[in-house]
């Protein structure tokens, strides 16, 4: 399997992750702000797909068409980090999916040595390859998916990708208090 192909899956697995943390939830649930910063589920697919499209579209002469309002000068500040009221949660699931094929169009066109420019980092770092925006895309792509696993767990208890995944103990919801209380207990004791 060559590089190009390896760095894709990840990237598609990552985006498939912070999809899945949408699965089952409420409207509300999906929109609320969970940290003191307002970090909601909904707003985080957003920002990934907008900077998806953008990476992997504007940086490549390969403009995606898309209206994003939220980009726009003069949109509400981090407009792009939470959906607003005509904004529904198969609009942004649509997006997403519309960022992840124009994206995947992009690095199935072009070499992994392609020349693109990211006009809104600095002069000296501004000329990029297509295999630097594959590996920031899985970065950001699994920062905001982690992000997501929290927000997750604070909404309704989820954890991983479901029951079968074995990167999270099995614990009885009594057993996780346990360990919890364990884990303050140390945390009290060495501060």
């Amino acid at each position: 399997m060559d590089e190009k192909t390896v760095l894709l899956g990840y990237l598609r697995a990552r985006r498939a992750d912070l999809l899945a943390k949408l699965d089952g939830l409420s409207d509300y649930d999906v929109r609320r702000p969970m940290t003191p910063t307002g970090t909601n589920l909904l707003g985080l697919v957003k920002h990934v797909s907008s900077v998806q499209v953008e990476y992997f579209g504007l940086v490549f002469g390969r403009p995606s068409g898309a209206e994003m309002p939220w980009m726009a000068d003069g949109a509400p500040m981090d407009a792009d980090m939470w959906a607003g009221p005509q904004e529904s949660r198969a609009d942004i699931v649509e997006f997403h999916e519309f960022s992840a094929r124009h994206s995947d169009e992009t690095i199935g066109l072009l070499p992994l040595d392609a020349v693109g420019e990211v006009p809104w980092w600095s002069a000296e770092r501004r000329q990029v390859t297509l295999h630097q925006i594959l590996v920031h895309m899985c970065v950001e792509t699994a920062r905001h998916a982690g992000h997501a696993d929290i927000l997750r767990e604070l909404i309704d208890g989820s954890t991983g990708n479901g029951p079968l995944d074995l990167n999270v103990s099995n614990r009885t919801p009594e057993q996780w208090l346990a360990y919890r209380a364990e884990l303050e207990a140390v945390a009290r004791a060495g501060s």
